[in-house]
């Protein structure tokens, strides 16, 4: 029936001996086990899983000394890894237990197992010496005299160190044993039967000391025995045992006791020389020191509660007689604890470095603290400084943990220097302390931050390939690959431009960023006529991981150079043509003037254009043919031909004109156009005036009174009659889609986040503006005549069907009669002109 309880009844047992002890775990095993013998099922008496033992690094931690016992990796069972001997580990004190920290991993817990070693009978009884001798006087040592042997020591506890002795066969002599609570037993030599020296003059015995063990083991000692003649009367000591107590830190010299000893011979027989037969623990020999006249024990050492706590003082009082007779007492000096000692403290595991986004609560470092003293002297309190991050925790008697009080910042503090201070009860307390260096690990937990939330920057149009522009700088304050930061051009809904032919080109296609370094580059040269503002984003991202990013905003202002020459509008077009590049363009433009003309009349008007915009784009016009005072002038800034004097029939019939226009860039860029000026009669100049109505929007503008015919007018009155009725229907059609056109409501104000520049022509001077950013405004005839222009930076609209909607059209040059150049705000347009 027990066969199938037992197993049962083990399992609670040891459940309520763990519930019973908080937890802690007790074993027992014999001194001198075998190596690999099994002491205990650590693994499952601390609830853990069959292999879990291995895989949560179960382990003993040691606290500087050898244990003996180790943990088996794979069974969790705690085994005896070498020799255990109870006397060296535990020296007379019993109950002999070793307290171990055990620790487990994921999570980091820490067990206290206390394991008692037992002990066996393997140390035999041994004596201070192999022989003793004794001198006893015969006939006047009376029966029944006691002489004190010193006893024999056993190394073991209890029951193995119980000792009993027997004498060898003798009729003289017996033993007496004497035993106390409080001190070590008293052995005496007890004279049964009075000596006889002529009979026997050396006694020889062998003294056995038996200990209690199972077997008993024995230790032997010789006794030699002198029996002498004469004095028959043995030195008395007042006090059979004499106590005594000393603080440990008592300076050398001090007196200890003084004893007392009477011996009622007289003469040599009655003089009394003291001696220290026997001092225990031997290592007080050099502690005490004995005068042989009167007695006294001064102390020569140092004391050390820790070390002895107590030393026992045999004192042989010897006379002078002959034989001598002696007398014995016996010293006891108790040291009393003084503190002088302070706490030491030992870090037992540390686990570092600390990640920075470690929970509140890890632990970080186990803490043994112990002090030598006893009592309040003994009793530490411990703390941590600086208090914050980390904070201690008592887990058992003498063991914390250093544990995260606060959440850390790498980027703040990236090393902590913590110091556990232990403090002891006494008297003045002693102090003891110990440096715990802690590192933090980064995580990724910043991102990369730009100097600047927005960038501007300048480049001159028509800059080299590889051109540097600017440099960006973004920093993450983690370190190694945290910190480690990549730029690139992020293709954003901001990030690109229309191009002059419609197309939309992302920002990549123009700049690039270095991924290292952050330099901003050209990939091309910037051509102001093909994009004036640049709007991009530029990332920078982390190596971390996740990666975090930031970003900032570039905004790109290219700057116009001079690089585009006027270019002249051919007869017959509608609006500005492309640009002409080159210093000596000429072009070819024909008028008619009617013999009789006044001075002043205007002939012509010569039109230019030039693709780059403010004084690059003002343009001026001057007549480099013929020289001198001519027939015709032509306006500085108007380009207007007009007659310097009345025409005659004298003139000629043609006059060839050279007219040069020029801008104000540095330097200047010009373009060269002929005009031939034919002088015809009225009447002609009438039907050429008609015939070339169609194209007086073009760069060349009839006079308004009449020019000359051409050589191929109809010589016919029908013919007239036809050409003046078809050019009459052309004029009519031409002023009404004037009209028409002039009255229509126009959106080509461009609104947007940026402010607009508002440039108006004049005689003072003209202004060229960029085709794909300007607007053109018309105002009525009545008005006057002035030509109005907008130029806007703002960003170019995202490909799509909208962008191609809103293409801005040739801006309509009107004469210039009046008003200087001028600038206006967007306030201004905007009351001017509201949408």
């Amino acid at each position: 029936m027990w066969v199938w309880w037992w197993p049962v009844l083990r399992v609670l047992v040891l459940q309520a001996a763990w519930a019973l002890v908080g937890g802690q775990v007790r074993y027992s095993v014999p001194e001198e086990a075998k190596a690999g013998t099994v002491v205990g099922r650590l693994a499952q008496d601390l609830g853990l899983e069959a292999g879990e033992a291995e895989a949560r690094r179960l382990r003993l931690v040691s606290q500087g000394r050898r244990a003996s016992v180790e943990v088996n990796g794979a069974s969790g069972a705690l085994v005896v890894s070498s020799r255990l001997d109870r006397e060296e580990l535990c020296g007379k004190s019993a109950p002999c237990a070793l307290r171990l920290e055990v620790l487990v991993e994921r999570p980091l817990r820490v067990f206290h197992v206390e394991l008692e070693v037992t002990d066996i009978n393997d140390n035999a009884p041994l004596f201070p010496a192999a022989r003793r001798n004794l001198s006893i006087a015969e006939l006047t040592t009376v029966s029944g005299s006691r002489f004190p042997l010193e006893g024999a020591s056993d190394a073991d506890v209890g029951v193995n160190a119980q000792l009993s002795y027997t004498l060898s066969p003798t009729e003289h002599f017996g033993l007496d044993l004497q035993r106390a609570e409080e001190y070590r037993e008293s052995l005496f030599l007890v004279l049964t039967k009075a000596l006889d020296r002529e009979s026997l003059p050396v006694h020889r015995l062998v003294l056995t000391a038996s200990d209690g063990g199972r077997p008993s083991l024995t230790g032997t000692m010789e006794l030699v025995i002198s029996v002498l003649d004469a004095n028959d009367n043995a030195p008395q000591f007042n006090q059979t045992v004499y106590k005594v107590q000393l603080p440990e830190n008592a300076a050398e010299g001090t007196l200890v006791m003084r004893v007392n000893a009477t011996d009622p011979d007289v003469g040599i027989n009655g003089e009394i020389t003291f001696t220290a037969s026997n001092i225990f623990p031997p290592k007080g020999i050099n502690l005490f020191l004995l005068n042989p006249k009167s007695g006294e024990i001064h102390l020569t050492g140092a004391l050390d509660f820790e070390d002895v706590r107590s030393y026992e003082i045999q004192i042989e009082a010897t006379d002078r007689g002959t034989p001598p007779l002696s007398g014995h007492c016996k010293v006891v000096v108790e040291v009393l604890d003084v503190n002088d000692n302070a706490p030491e403290v030992w870090v037992t595991s540390l686990s570092v470095p600390v990640p920075e986004d470690a929970s509140v609560g890890t632990v970080v470092a186990l803490l043994s603290v112990s002090d030598r003293d006893s009592g309040a002297n003994g009793h530490v309190r411990c703390a941590v400084w600086p208090a914050a991050p980390f904070g201690l925790v008592s887990t058992f008697a003498g063991s914390y943990s250093l544990v995260l009080r606060e959440a850390l910042d790498r980027e703040r503090v990236s090393e902590y220097e913590v110091e556990v201070r232990a403090e002891d009860g006494g008297s003045p307390s002693l102090r003891g302390r110990r440096g715990v260096r802690v590192p933090v690990s980064d995580v990724n937990d910043n991102a990369p931050a730009f100097a600047q939330a927005v960038y501007t920057v300048l480049a001159r149009e028509n800059n080299a390939a590889g051109a540097e522009l600017a440099r960006l700088w973004a920093r993450d304050p983690d370190e190694a690959d945290n910190g480690r930061v990549r730029y690139s051009v992020w293709e954003g809904v901001v990030g690109g431009v229309t191009s002059a032919g419609g197309g939309w080109r992302p920002a990549s296609s123009y700049v690039s960023v270095d991924a290292e370094s952050g330099r901003l580059w050209a990939l091309q040269p910037l051509d102001y006529e093909e994009v004036q503002v640049l709007q991009f984003e530029v990332r920078a991202v982390d190596a971390g991981e996740p990666p975090l990013c930031g970003n900032a905003t570039v905004q790109l202002f290219v700057v116009d150079e001079n690089d585009n020459a006027p270019a002249l509008l051919p007869a017959g077009s509608g609006g500005p043509g492309p640009g002409v590049s080159g210093e000596a363009v000429s072009g070819a433009l024909w008028a008619w003037a009617a013999w009789g003309a006044p001075a002043g009349q205007v002939v012509a008007k010569i039109r230019a254009l030039d693709a780059d915009s403010g004084y690059n784009a003002w343009l001026r016009y001057e007549l480099w043919e013929p020289r001198g005072k001519g027939l015709f002038r032509v306006g500085l800034y108007s380009g207007e031909v007009s007659t310097a004097r009345a025409l005659e029939e004298a003139d000629g019939p043609r006059q060839r004109l050279v007219i040069v226009v020029r801008d104000h860039g540095e330097p200047a860029r010009s373009a060269t156009a002929t005009l031939s000026v034919s002088l015809v009669e009225g009447s002609e100049a009438v039907l050429a005036a008609a015939g070339s109505s169609s194209s007086s929007r073009a760069g060349l503008r009839p006079a308004e009174d009449g020019a000359a015919a051409t050589g191929a007018a109809a010589t016919t009155n029908v013919w007239l009659v036809v050409a003046i009725c078809a050019v009459s229907s052309l004029f009519l059609l031409a002023v009404v889609l004037y009209g028409a056109s002039r009255w229509a409501p126009r959106a080509g104000v461009l609104s947007g986040p940026g402010p607009a520049t508002l440039v108006c022509a004049s005689e003072v001077g003209s202004w060229s503006y960029s085709q794909r950013q300007s607007r053109s405004l018309c105002v009525a005839d009545g008005a006057g005549k002035s030509d109005l222009m907008v130029f806007s930076p703002n960003f170019p609209p995202p490909p799509g069907p909208a962008a191609k909607e809103t293409q801005p059209e040739p801006p309509a040059l009107l004469d210039t009669v009046s008003g200087p150049p001028c600038l206006a705000s967007r306030p201004f347009l905007d009351s001017l002109f509201p949408l």
